[in-house]
This record gives structure tokens, C-alpha cells and sequence, in this order.
């Protein structure tokens, strides 16, 4: 059984060197890493040639002993997320490896991490995936769940509840984040790659609801990433006694992803259409409130806000137009 890890990286080199190290030292089998580079401009190319992360490089497992095979791939343009994800299941699953396992750069698998979940992947399953842990030791219980298709907003992913992860050793779920999700390349040859286009955002998701069809996809709780994921950066405000929080209007540009890839699942795989049309239509009007009554740059922020729910129906993915809506 062949197994290589996939970490897609953008402009965070130490995390992902922190990454890395912990790759080195799994105790279960790893043969190889392969490193998909986002067009970095903070000098990752660099430090990773400095550190012997580079140029087909041969690393030793010091636990072990055994060799791990680098594969550093950089990608001429950023390709966000999903685009990176996308290019590295491509290059594992071609050149014939077993698990695929996909983690961001800013994540963390403890030293027994891989062998645990090894433990659970054989039979009719698809994927197994880790418990999430935040750097208090916390589960970050968004990572892992159950489709929720006709009430998308505020969550497609409804997460298990948190006292399972220490009753059960194993928990069926639907969906997951590819922060340490492990997959079976049976799979991988069945449904394809993940969607590239979706750039950030939801292309796990998507990604789950195929992987779902052709087997089961299995949490093991006592396997253990850590991600050191930043929160995002809110502007609080008060209407009608509560806190409201509204996107800075510089980073508005991201949420164009999510709001577009949303809709998109859920005009796909959603089997109760009114249902999720009426929730569709809710939050619509609750967002467009927020716009006009707290909201800097009202117009641009709805035009933003119709083009992304427009572009989500129709399918359409021009990943450059939210900046030339905003900027352009």
C-alpha cells in the first residue's frame, strides 16, 4: 500500500516547513510528499531548497529510517485552493499511489496520525479522515459533519456533536475538510479530481458529496491534525440591541467563493429544491438589509452580492470578477 501526502501552500513559509517536519515523522508507512505551490512570493522556493525540500529530494523518516520521496510542483499563477488540490490528487493518483492524503499548509499531524487512520482504511470506504484540533487542543468541529443541502446558509456542513469524538473510536460522516482527509485512489479513479474552478472555498465540500457515492467516509477520532488556522478579521456592529459582523470592505472579494459555490451545491445536489430556494431567498433579502442599513460602499457591495447568487445559478466561474466588480 503506496501513500503520499498533498500539501498545497500560499505565501506561508514557516508554517508549511512546520508541516513538513511533521510529515517526516509519521510512524505510519509515507512514501512520498508532494508539495503544490500556489505561485508563492514570499520565498518559499527558497527555504524549501534550503532545507532539502526540493528538486525530486530523497528525506529520511529519523523515526524510522525510512525514505520519503519530495515532489515540489509550483504552479505558474495562484490557483487558490481547490486549483491546488486539484493539481495534487492529479499527480498522486497518475503516478499510481494507493491514500492520498490532503492537508493545507497550515496544518499539523501528530507523529501517529497516518497510522491510525491506516487502521480504519480497508473495506467499502472511500476516505478516512482526523479529528481537528485548533493549538488550545480544542476540536474544530466545522471540519467534519453531515450535508445539510437545503439550508446552506449559514451551514452546508451540519457538524457531528462533539461528545461523539470521545464515545466512538470511528463516526460515519458525509463531508469534510480536506485538512488530513485520506482517499482512496479507487475512488479518486471512479469520480475524478476536485473542481479547480471552485478556487476557494466549498471545493472539499463538493468534493465529499462524490466521494460519498462510492464508499464510506469515516472519522477516526483518536487520529489528530492540528490546523492553525487565523480567524478572519470582522467588523463589529450594533443594530437592534445585537453584534452584527460585516466583512471589511478590502476582503470582500473572497466571500464572492463561497457565496457563488454555495449556491452552486445546492442548485445540484439538493434533493428538496423549494425548501432550499425558500432559505435561498431569506438569507437574500437579510444580506441585502445588512448592505443598506450598516453597510460602507452600499452599491458595490450589492452588485458584488447579485453577481455572486447570478453566478452560483447559472454555474458560471470567472474567478476574476469579483475584484473587477469591486476595482474595476
Amino acid at each position: 500500500m503506496r501513500v503520499c501526502a498533498v500539501v498545497v501552500t500560499y505565501n506561508r513559509k514557516d508554517l508549511l516547513l512546520e508541516c513538513l517536519e511533521a510529515l517526516r515523522r509519521q510512524t505510519g508507512p509515507l512514501d512520498a510528499i508532494y508539495i503544490i505551490d500556489n505561485a508563492s512570493t514570499d520565498g518559499t522556493p527558497e527555504i524549501l531548497r534550503s532545507k532539502g525540500y526540493r528538486d525530486c529530494a530523497v528525506i529520511e523518516n529519523p523515526i524510522d529510517g525510512s525514505e520519503i520521496m519530495i515532489r515540489y510542483v509550483r504552479l505558474p499563477v495562484n490557483t487558490g485552493g481547490a486549483g491546488g488540490f486539484h493539481e495534487g490528487v492529479k499527480r498522486a493518483f497518475h503516478d499510481g499511489y494507493d491514500w492520498i492524503w490532503l492537508m493545507d499548509d497550515d496544518a499539523e499531524p501528530l507523529q501517529d496520525t497516518l497510522k491510525k487512520l491506516l487502521h480504519q482504511a480497508f473495506g467499502h470506504v472511500s476516505a478516512v479522515c482526523s479529528t481537528v484540533l485548533d493549538k488550545n487542543n480544542n476540536v474544530l468541529l466545522n471540519h467534519r459533519g453531515h450535508a445539510n443541502l437545503e439550508n446552506i446558509f449559514p451551514l452546508i456542513q451540519e457538524p457531528i456533536k462533539e461528545d461523539l469524538y470521545s464515545k466512538k473510536k470511528s463516526v460515519e460522516i458525509d463531508t469534510a475538510s480536506f485538512v488530513g482527509i485520506l482517499i482512496n485512489s479507487d475512488s479518486v479513479r471512479e469520480i475524478g479530481f476536485p473542481r479547480k474552478e471552485f478556487f476557494l472555498y466549498y471545493d472539499d465540500i463538493e468534493y465529499c458529496l462524490r466521494l460519498r457515492n462510492e464508499g464510506n467516509i469515516i472519522l477516526v477520532t483518536d487520529s489528530i491534525i492540528l490546523h492553525k488556522e487565523a480567524s478572519k478579521k470582522l467588523i463589529k456592529k450594533k443594530f437592534l440591541g445585537k453584534t452584527r459582523h460585516i466583512v471589511p470592505f478590502e476582503n470582500l472579494w473572497l466571500n464572492y467563493y463561497g457565496i457563488r459555490n454555495l449556491i452552486y451545491l445546492g442548485t445540484i445536489y439538493s434533493k428538496r429544491k423549494v425548501k432550499f430556494y425558500v432559505s435561498l431567498f431569506r438569507n437574500f433579502v437579510l444580506m441585502v438589509g445588512g448592505i443598506l442599513l450598516l453597510s460602507d460602499n452600499k452599491y458595490r457591495r450589492l452588485k458584488f452580492l447579485i453577481n455572486a447568487y447570478l453566478d452560483g445559478f447559472r454555474g458560471r466561474f470567472d474567478n476574476d470578477k469579483p475584484l473587477r466588480i469591486l476595482y474595476g
